[in-house]
């Protein structure tokens, strides 16, 4: 299921109850800024009211000392509000920042124990754009949104204050004006929320592409994909323009319709308000400072407006960020898990019926029996289930019927820590981050010994290589290993898997990929990995096989013959024999052409 198609919630008091639990530990300091944005706000009705004095004392009664005092009030008045709005403004963005890096730790954490099922469906740039974007706007846009209202609602109570202070015939009129003009707000709210869905797939594609061009630039220059590249993300581009401008076109009507009904108003309290003072109901310092309040009031109403949009996004940003830590886990420990300390019998697969795809069975009633220290083989034709099964050892994903046991222990009541530290694999694309040699070696067991790690680099016959480079364990690698060939990021992966020291080993595919010179050296390497340990191994190459204890012949998601190398050459017609006889035949031809 593709996260964007699931409904969001409606109820904003849900999502505000969630995102207090990440605000509750600042909480003085959030009230803080609360607090300052109420004489913020009130200020600016102060400063309307003042109109009226000044115009009756100053203006009209010619009033110097008066005039003196409010030239000294301006000057306080303008230091205060300043001091107010910048401990404010920090305050909400230090409160911000942490509430975004609180979520994204959580949002990270979450990433990291999600199955490997969930990263099958979801692309790349759709969680990063959850985890980059949605978190960004989430916090620090609600936070920043959730102040602006405040103070703009405090404004709007101080001046509202002013015009029934002033007069309250007039601030009817204008009451019931500037609230009119807030019924459009209404039908904006499922127009943004679709467009705000539809801008999620588009944004995740154009993380897909900035991603896949990056990663896959060798590709992309290999095979001249710089415009096929290009096509793709200038079509992602323009959808978000598109989506971009409808957004525009439905909000940016907002703004003028307020404004005309605005106008409107005051044009009707102008007119009534001259028809008071001709009739000396009105004062003409009052009149001023209700006409100073009414065009202050319009400024934060029509504010409000667009806060309320932005925060509207923020909700949706929310609820994005909340399906995800929302999502249900499948691979995870029971609450009575057991812990594995050491494999003492083997490993038993029993009936095991597996499917990616609902009806669409990969494996049908596995059944293999593997003693401690024995060697399986599994080999066939490609899609046939070979990696499949080894990937349901580690819980990487788990059966459907069936079970899979270590020592009579069902898997899925171990705890996945303590059965994954049971296990080392070799894929055949592994995976180097950027760093240096040793650090990758190192990830399978953090705490080695340096003559542990010695040990493991001339076991995996990485040594010789080693000692050619200037900084030797200490060069760095690049992102994902580029800057080593293919047999040296496997004999690093063979390197990291044997100082991890785990009793049962899995290799896939682990020589496919490489040269013949290159497969010897490594080879070597996994012999010495392999040695008194249970392993599983996948291989194209049926020659890397003959030696396993046993080997599996994986047919269409059944095993459909089992025995040594000795026993399935010697079957009439056996899958294996032929398998077998097949890339002999190939080699013998490969080496002939060689000769001649």
């Amino acid at each position: 299921m593709k996260l964007y198609k699931k409904i969001f919630k409606d109820d904003f008091i849900y999502y505000y109850k969630r995102l207090f639990l990440y605000v509750k530990p600042y909480m003085f300091r959030v009230l803080v800024a609360t607090f300052i944005s109420l004489p913020i706000g009130a200020m600016e009705g102060l400063m309307a009211w003042s109109i009226k004095p000044f115009t009756d004392g100053v203006l009209v009664g010619k009033n110097v000392h008066m005039a003196q005092y409010f030239t000294i009030g301006i000057i306080v008045f303008a230091l205060v509000q300043g001091i107010l709005n910048y401990i404010s403004t920090y305050t909400n963005n230090w409160v911000g920042m942490k509430i975004t890096n609180d979520i994204k730790r959580e949002l990270f954490n979450k990433l990291l124990k999600l199955e490997t099922a969930f990263y099958d469906k979801n692309a790349t740039g759709y969680i990063v754009s959850r985890f980059l974007s949605d978190v960004d706007s989430a916090s620090n846009g609600l936070i920043g949104n959730v102040r602006t209202f405040l103070q703009r609602i405090f404004t709007s109570i101080a001046l509202i204050g002013v015009l029934i202070y002033n007069s309250w015939q007039l601030a009817i009129i204008a009451v019931i004006v500037l609230v009119s003009s807030f019924l459009p707000l209404a039908k904006l709210r499922k127009k943004l929320k679709y467009i705000s869905e539809e801008g999620v797939k588009v944004n995740s594609h154009v993380y897909t592409n900035f991603n896949e061009s990056c990663s896959g630039n060798r590709i992309v220059a290999a095979y001249n994909l710089q415009d096929t590249q290009e096509k793709k993300f200038m079509g992602s581009i323009n959808n978000a323009f598109r989506l971009s401008m409808k957004s525009a076109q439905i909000s940016g009507w907002l703004g003028p319709i307020m404004h005309i009904i605005a106008s409107i108003g005051i044009a009707i309290v102008v007119g009534f308000g001259s028809y008071l003072i001709t009739s000396n109901k009105l004062t003409a310092g009052s009149f001023a400072s209700f006409v100073l309040a009414l065009i202050a009031l319009y400024n934060p109403m029509r504010g409000i407006g667009g806060t309320v949009i932005q925060a509207q996004n923020s909700f949706f940003a929310i609820g994005r960020i909340l399906e995800l830590l929302d999502y249900k886990t499948q691979i995870k420990d029971k609450h009575d898990a057991v812990e594995v300390q050491n494999v003492q019998n083997g490993i038993k697969f029993e009936n095991v019926r597996f499917e990616y795809e609902k009806d669409k069975p990969i494996l049908n009633n596995i059944n293999l029996d593997v003693k401690i220290g024995e060697t399986l083989a599994l080999v066939g034709n490609s899609g046939g289930g070979k990696s499949t099964i080894v990937n349901l050892i580690p819980r990487f994903y788990d059966v459907l019927e069936g079970s899979i046991k270590i020592d009579d222990v069902d898997i899925r009541n171990i705890k996945l820590d303590s059965l994954r530290n049971n296990i080392a694999v070799v894929f055949q694309d592994n995976f180097l981050f950027d760093g240096t040699i040793r650090d990758n070696i190192l990830l399978g067991n953090a705490d080695a010994t340096e003559e542990e790690l010695q040990k493991a680099i001339r076991d995996s016959f990485l040594d010789e290589f080693i000692t050619t480079l200037e900084k030797g364990l200490d060069t760095q690698i690049g992102e994902r290993g580029v800057l080593l060939s293919g047999g040296q990021k496997q004999r690093v992966a063979i390197a990291r898997a044997l100082i991890k020291n785990a009793p049962i080993v899995i290799l896939d595919e682990a020589t496919s990929a490489l040269d013949n010179k290159s497969e010897a050296i490594v080879q070597k390497a996994i012999d010495s990995l392999m040695q008194n340990r249970t392993v599983f191994v996948i291989a194209h190459r049926l020659s890397t096989v003959k030696n396993a204890t046993r080997i599996a012949v994986i047919d269409d998601g059944h095993i459909v013959e089992t025995g040594s190398h000795d026993d399935l050459v010697a079957k009439t017609d056996g899958i294996y024999k032929n398998l077998y006889y097949a890339q002999f035949k190939q080699k013998e031809k490969e080496q002939i052409t060689v000769e001649v």
